[in-house]
């Protein structure tokens, strides 16, 4: 016989979710905590609304590891358009179609991505981002017309492959560390190749070894989560 609510254990793990797209992470982790009981939920790792994938929410003593789960290394598959800037770098901001452009070739572009997008590189974030300056939020002062100035900053790039190409779409897949801008990275990757470059489309297929084998897709989250519907924190101690 089941024992009472409130004599079990308190919950404590991980749950894998695959975020629809135009969902919030915070939206996210609200479905999760009901479905917790009210337990303490948070996520290791905001996923913008226009992007899906792999969000992880820590259940009880599990947000203990929100640092150690967003310091491992993440998978993204996203599709740029060669052919335009934006002003956000993605779909929000003010599109700028440009002429006369020269569509690469798919052999500059893998050469490309090996030389100048592998390793330790400097990526400026975009301005519309969370990053502070002077204790506000850059994105804030963009909104309102401040002028917004970002310094470079060191980022890692494990690996970046081309996984489809067809102008002006390109798209490709990286493994990166904390802190890289995937929006930053498709205007970076077009300005190194001569042409526009801004975000269609992103999707987190993986944090360290949490993948998409693992996710649940949020209609199928448990109601209620139970113990063992949950990761243990010792799978995340141990990588």
């Amino acid at each position: 016989m089941p024992e009472p609510a409130d004599q079990r254990e308190p919950l404590c793990g991980l749950i894998v979710i695959d975020k629809p797209y135009r969902l919030s992470s915070t939206s996210i982790v609200r479905v999760v905590k009901r479905r917790a009981r009210g337990v303490k939920t948070g996520h290791a790792g905001t996923l913008d609304p226009r992007a899906s994938g792999i969000l992880i929410c820590c259940i009880g003593r599990a947000t203990r590891l929100v640092e150690r789960l967003m310091a491992m290394p993440k998978t993204y598959e996203c599709t740029i358009d060669l052919s335009a800037v934006s002003s956000t770098h993605d779909l929000e901001g003010i599109i700028t179609p440009l002429e006369n452009l020269t569509p690469p070739a798919r052999e500059a572009i893998d050469r490309v991505l090996a030389e100048r997008f592998t390793g330790t590189i400097l990526q400026t974030p975009p301005i519309h981002s969370a990053m502070r300056i002077g204790g506000k939020r850059a994105y804030h002062l963009a909104r309102r017309g401040r002028e917004v100035n970002l310094e470079p900053r060191p980022i890692r790039i494990d690996s970046i492959e081309m996984l489809s190409y067809e102008w002006p779409l390109l798209s490709i897949r990286t493994t990166c560390g904390r802190g890289t801008y995937i929006r930053s990275l498709a205007f970076d990757i077009g300005a190194a190749l001569g042409v526009g470059g801004y975000l269609t489309a992103l999707r987190r297929t993986a944090i360290g070894p949490f993948d998409e084998s693992r996710a649940y897709k949020l209609d199928d989250v448990p109601d209620p989560i139970e113990q063992g519907h949950l990761i243990a924190v010792d799978e995340v101690r141990l990588n």
